[in-house]
């Protein structure tokens, strides 16, 4: 690719992977946080040990989900100055 202005293809590929990247993030951090809630329920925590625990698995839920997001889009980036 040269450092000229993008095309409008790559412009179209850089928002489907920036949205595909979004989507995936919220999934994942939605399906660890889904995880700790299931096993809170599933082994009766009550009280604040239940809130701590649902607290941590809202931190855990958010970090995967970066992570994902970051991964994806270092990811295509990488791609995209090799030029595939």
């Amino acid at each position: 690719m040269d450092m000229g202005r993008e095309s409008r293809w790559e412009k179209d590929a850089m928002t489907v992977e920036i949205v595909f990247a979004l989507v995936t993030a919220v999934a994942l951090a939605a399906a660890v946080f889904a995880v700790t809630l299931t096993l809170t329920l599933a082994f009766g925590v009550s009280g604040s040990v239940k809130k701590d625990v649902l607290a941590g698995g809202a931190l855990l839920g958010a970090t995967v989900g970066i992570w994902r997001l970051v991964r994806v889009l270092r990811r295509f980036d990488e791609r995209r100055r090799m030029g595939r």
